[in-house]
């Protein structure tokens, strides 16, 4: 397969950590070439959605806390999305309106015989944040909206509660509000922008403690082991972007049973990559851009997670 990834510059990677990095290495394991391109370099030709796309190696041995880990493998050419074998959408968030655009823009190419993953529509159709409300039986009491008062009145009927903006990552801009918190309103006014602003309150977890556990699941089937990121001591957020602890372990029992009732639908709607978020017995987050969590278990566990995703995306494409 000829692979193109539409992903962030890869000097800004951290190349021994990132999944999207795993997932070159499993591919060109298993005989694949690799393209890469930035979702700016997508656009319509007339009536053609094209990209321009450079071909890169995978440089044998090297050090992956470096920059050398790859290199050119020739120069950009412009090419139909459909000349290459399969698409990975694997542009971090924001999810802006030229993500948007991007992922229309996938979906065009897709009717033009191009393999897109995850595909435009269902990345669309499932913002990170509000897709958990599809699920609510395996979520904690959420609120979405962008008034104070009503802001206000969860807070009052839970006491102790967690806000988020709905297109931040990797923690940004979470906040916990406890019980006489005196920054409510500052908290409130700014997140929301004076209440022209949505965003998400829910009630907090103490089991975020334990760590925020990702599942991840690919075509459907669920990987068995989690990545907990446990916060470090004194901090709210178990993302690794904000300081994390990544351990491996186990799914409970609850974890199984949030993540295979998901996987079949989500597969089916064109999602074939999935990082579901649980903390403690509930889902938090549906992440469908670029899930992560990869490397981590891989290397704390017997399961090649980034092998299990390519032989997946093989099959997808029937090669």
């Amino acid at each position: 397969m000829h692979v193109l990834f539409i992903i962030d510059p890869l000097p800004g990677l951290a190349a021994y950590k990132d999944t999207s990095v795993s997932m070159m290495h499993a591919l060109v394991a298993r005989g694949h070439r690799l393209s890469v391109a930035q979702q700016n370099q997508l656009y319509i030709d007339i009536d053609e959605v094209k990209v321009a796309a450079r071909p890169i190696e995978l440089v044998p041995g090297a050090d992956l806390h470096g920059q050398e880990w790859w290199q050119w493998g020739g120069d950009a050419t412009d090419q139909p999305l459909q000349a290459f074998d399969a698409v990975l959408m694997r542009k971090d968030p924001p999810f802006d309106m030229e993500y948007v655009y991007a992922t229309h823009l996938a979906d065009y190419a897709v009717r033009q015989g191009a393999r897109v993953f995850n595909s435009g529509q269902a990345m669309r159709d499932h913002p990170e944040k509000l897709a958990i409300i599809e699920f609510a039986r395996f979520t904690a009491p959420t609120l979405v909206t962008s008034e104070l008062a009503r802001l206000r009145a969860f807070h009052g009927r839970h006491e102790d509660i967690v806000v988020k903006p709905l297109d931040g990552m990797g923690g940004a801009g979470v906040f916990r509000i406890q019980p006489d918190d005196h920054n409510i309103g500052s908290i409130l006014e700014t997140l929301t922008d004076n209440g022209r602003v949505t965003i998400m309150a829910q009630r907090y977890l103490p089991d975020i403690l334990q760590g925020d556990k990702r599942i991840i699941i690919i075509n459907g089937e669920v990987v068995p082991h989690a990545l907990a990121r446990v916060p470090l001591a004194g901090e709210l957020r178990g993302n690794l972007a904000a300081g994390g602890r990544g351990v491996a372990q186990p799914l409970t029992q609850r974890d199984r049973d949030i993540a295979e009732a998901l996987g079949p639908e989500l597969a089916r709607r064109g999602l074939l990559l999935v990082g579901l978020d649980v903390i403690g017995d509930y889902l938090t987050e549906v992440n469908v851009t670029s899930p992560t969590g990869f490397v981590e278990i891989t290397a704390q566990t017997d399961v090649n997670v980034a092998d299990l995703f390519a032989r997946a995306l093989e099959s997808a494409v029937g090669h």
